[in-house]
């Protein structure tokens, strides 16, 4: 018996419960008859399963209705609708009253498999129970038809992650229905609804005698107080049909924060009892939105304050609803004046704390006070849209973060703003001055470590992160993970793709983990993995959404999908930004719209930064390149290195090598002299204390590329210099980019030592393979006599024009080659096809690279071996 416990206790997990009934199906089956039935039932379970599909669930038992189990929360919300969208879809469409109830609960269940034999004697294959079970079950029975109701622990996970549904979460109403108490169950549950706009019912569940409301006391009266009440309803009723819809400015997005109830009466028992009628009464209106008691809660911890003992008065209750941009601020009372109960609420501007209205409404005795909120917030209805008007409109949410001090809280938020719009030195000076302001701001230090870091000054930047960490026992648990993200990514960045990937799964709603992990994996060429990170950041509520659009963008143009990747790019705001430019002007050369690529890069602004105003010149480089241009590429080229001699080390660098390429393709005179001091000068840079992680691994990469330049032309002596400089990198600077060009390098060497079948091994294709690893394997395989592979290869570059403009590698210096090397591609093309005996193909290859590349624009040494293929394919004799 022991282990049978032990057996099921291990299989006690966390679930998301969904029970579903499909309403009046006996009268259905009645008006269709059995054989119609018995076809829209196996349509409806094909529903079924291709939505089980989509949403991760399992389907545990049926008959009427399902029990459905999911992981993720988020992922029985994305069932729940879609299942009442279908069914609601496929009733119109059969002209058939097809909806259903729907139950949600969270919780731990234990789960066991049936035998075999009593599952061929008709047993489920899987028993699930757990308390969480009957829960769920309460719940689709209290649901009207068409409505999904939910408890509040699945409530409060499935709206902090409704954000993962895209545009469909976006959306989504939720509506609570107050307190109630299940036949079965020992204490009430607050039931939630959540629905499509203009589709949910949004209605209060009717009572059943296994599910009534749990109300107060004092709302319970007498016989003779019910008719008096019955009375009373039937009046406002009335009143409520006859009178006109008030003129509300106050828009269906604005939010309110309830305050605590100043209870002026002496009677304690009207403290609770009265807030929560006047909270409820106010949820029950279509008019406001009330910032719920758990995100006010939460917002007063991060102020460092103890939400338990801490009174939501004027000045607390305004702070927080400037941090979560509540448009007002609502301070309700009760007090005895002459003889009679009056509640009263003040309407706050939460910007000024100031009183812009206040209404009350009088009453006899305890037993008026639920007529009098009822009252109340009917004036309130009437009053909120004027009291909007009188305060400022577009106050956004603050930022998340913890700190007692709400200008510094405000500094943050321009902060944020600022790098949202690249203005990474202003950026800096916002979080600065929040540091100021709160010495003990923790995420404001390491503000100002991202904003160095930005600024490619993350020397300066590593002490503002010690100073962050120095306060992390203050903060709350997804802060820490943030900022142990962040000292992964200035410290140890070989680690940080882990770090991001854990906040992004533990806090899905939290932008900086999904967007980081995106930017991680696509610098890796993961780009499918990449794109669900970087779009699930790219969404309005990020106040950082330009970087993770830019991510998208690259991502499908690296993947090939240039079109797409522009669209996108449309819908991003700063298209005069540099970085903006390259994108689209990158995704316009793909499709050799070189005109328009080169007039988006001449219309972007200045900014004063040659880290930012420098770069758009790779693509001017490729461009120039793509277009056969070598001498335009390497005047452009030259102008940057002399440009930036005194202002940027690593530009310089950068563009020196860039240089190199281009001397390359030149057939340059002096190109393996200037390989020579270009190495020399990388040596020592990569040697110097002066650069971080990231850079020093860029500038490794940078040193194996030239050596690789000069492996092309038959020269090893860089390559084993550079190898043997990069093996003595520290872990932390030893990038994914850098370890690939190490591993081609190596490649290289092996071929011109003659070991090609070693050389090959070390480069098995790969779906996340960087352009130059394909490159070096078609050369290693048509070095070896294997045409109809290195053919493969080469028709793989010709096709990867995306990957070639948009790779990362190095902070994209790699670019310029690339592009060479997919015009190449096309004469490489033609060289295996003629190899292997096939002249007529080859020699259309040659016509398609000397369309793009005339014979007489091209250097002296690749004419002569284009001429060679030439006449080799016209007389049909292998090279």
């Amino acid at each position: 018996m022991d282990t049978e416990t032990e057996n099921l206790q291990s299989n006690r997990q966390f679930k998301t419960l969904i029970l579903t009934d499909l309403c009046d199906s006996v009268m259905l089956v009645e008006r269709i008859g059995d054989t119609a039935a018995a076809d829209l039932f196996r349509r409806l379970d094909a529903q079924v399963l291709r939505l089980l599909r989509r949403w991760n669930g399992r389907l545990i038992d049926r008959s009427d209705g399902m029990f459905l189990l999911f992981d993720a929360p988020v992922d029985g919300l994305g069932f729940a609708l879609d299942y009442v969208d279908e069914l609601d879809a496929l009733g119109k469409a059969m002209k058939l009253p097809l909806q259903a109830r729907v139950g949600v609960h969270v919780g731990y269940v234990l789960s066991w498999e049936n035998s075999e034999e009593a599952v061929a004697a008709g047993a489920k294959a899987l028993e699930v129970e757990g308390l969480a079970k009957p829960m769920a079950a309460r719940l689709m029975a209290l649901a009207r038809p068409g409505q999904i109701l939910m408890s509040s622990a699945a409530e409060s996970m499935m709206r902090s992650a409704q954000r993962e549904l895209d545009d469909r979460g976006t959306s989504l109403q939720w509506k609570s229905h107050g307190r109630w108490r299940f036949k079965g169950l020992p204490t009430g549950h607050e039931v939630f609804e959540v629905g499509r706009k203009g589709r949910a019912p949004l209605r209060m569940p009717p009572r059943s005698a296994k599910a009534s409301r749990e109300l107060p006391l004092w709302r319970r009266p007498a016989a003779l107080m019910a008719e008096v009440a019955v009375v009373v309803a039937l009046l406002v009723t009335g009143w409520v049909l006859v009178r006109p819809e008030p003129a509300i400015a106050f828009a269906e997005r604005d939010w309110v924060v309830v305050g605590d109830l100043k209870n002026l009466t002496g009677n304690a028992l009207l403290d609770d009892p009265l807030a929560q009628a006047f909270r409820i009464s106010l949820e029950q209106s279509r008019y406001v939105n009330v910032l719920s008691d758990m995100v006010a809660r939460a917002t007063v911890s991060r102020t460092r304050r103890d939400p338990e003992k801490t009174p939501m008065g004027r000045a607390l209750a305004s702070e927080v609803a400037l941090r979560n941009g509540a448009r007002l601020v609502l301070l309700p009372s009760v007090s005895e004046v002459g003889g009679k109960v009056r509640i009263s609420v003040e309407v706050i501007d939460p910007n000024t704390q100031s009183t812009i209205r206040s209404e009350s409404v009088d009453g006899r005795g305890v037993e008026s006070v639920l007529a009098s909120v009822d009252g109340l917030t009917s004036k309130l209805r009437s009053a909120l849209g004027e009291s909007a008007n009188a305060v400022r409109s577009g106050s956004d949410p603050l930022p998340i973060v913890t700190t007692s001090n709400l200008q510094a809280l405000r500094a943050y938020a321009f902060g944020l703003r600022r790098a949202r719009e690249g203005e990474w030195r202003a950026s800096l000076q916002m979080y600065s001055e929040a540091v100021r302001l709160d010495p003990e701001f923790a995420l404001a230090y390491l503000g100002v470590a991202r904003a160095h870091a930005a600024l490619s000054e993350r020397p300066k930047a590593l002490p503002w992160l010690d100073k962050a960490i120095a306060l992390r026992a203050r903060l709350p648990d997804r802060e820490r993970l943030y900022l142990d993200a962040w000292e992964a990514e200035l410290k140890v960045p070989t680690q940080a793709l882990e770090k991001w990937q854990v906040m992004a799964g533990l806090y899905p709603d939290d932008f900086a983990g999904q967007a980081n992990a995106a930017w991680h994996l696509y610098v890796a060429n993961r780009f499918d993995d990449a794109l669900p990170y970087a779009m699930a950041a790219d969404v309005p509520q990020d106040p950082l959404r330009n970087y993770a659009a830019d991510y998208v963008a690259r991502i499908l143009l690296a993947k090939g999908l240039p079109e797409q990747s522009l669209k996108h790019l449309e819908t991003i705001g700063g298209p005069s930004r540099p970085g903006h430019v390259r994108r689209v002007a990158a995704a316009l050369a793909v499709m050799r719209r070189f005109g328009e690529a080169e007039a988006a890069l001449d219309s972007a602004e200045p900014i004063n930064s040659p880290s930012t105003d420098l770069v758009p010149n790779i693509e001017r480089v490729a461009i120039a390149l793509d277009q056969a241009r070598p001498q335009e590429a390497a005047v452009l080229s030259g102008r940057v290195v002399e440009a930036s001699s005194t202002s940027d080390a690593f530009i310089h660098q950068q563009f020196r090598v860039i240089g190199a390429m281009v001397d390359l393709v030149q057939e340059t005179g002096n190109r393996r002299e200037h390989r020579r001091r270009l190495a020399s000068d990388l040596v020592a840079e990569v040697t110097s204390s002066k650069w971080d992680p990231l850079n020093r691994s860029d500038l490794g990469t940078m040193l194996l590329v030239n050596a690789n330049l000069a492996l092309r032309e038959g020269d090893p002596t860089l390559a084993v210099e550079a190898l043997a400089r990069v093996q003595q990198f520290p872990a932390e600077s030893r990038y994914s980019v850098l370890t690939v060009f190490e591993r081609i390098t190596r490649a290289g060497l092996l071929g011109n030592q003659g070991k090609l079948d070693e050389a090959i091994a070390l480069l098995p294709a790969r779906t996340d393979d960087f352009y130059q690893s394909r490159v070096m394997l078609y050369g290693l395989l048509s070095k070896a006599g294997r045409h109809s592979e290195a053919e493969a290869q080469a028709r793989w570059l010709v096709s990867q024009r995306g990957l070639a403009y948009m790779e990362a590698n190095a902070s994209q210096t790699v670019q310029p080659l690339n592009v060479v090397d997919s015009k190449m591609a096309q004469l490489w093309l033609a060289e295996s096809l003629l190899a292997q005996g096939k002249a007529d193909s080859a020699r259309s290859e040659l016509t398609v690279f000397l369309v793009q590349w005339p014979l007489t624009q091209l250097p002296s040494q690749l004419r002569s071996r284009v001429e060679r293929i030439l006449s080799a394919s016209k007389q049909k004799t292998t090279l």
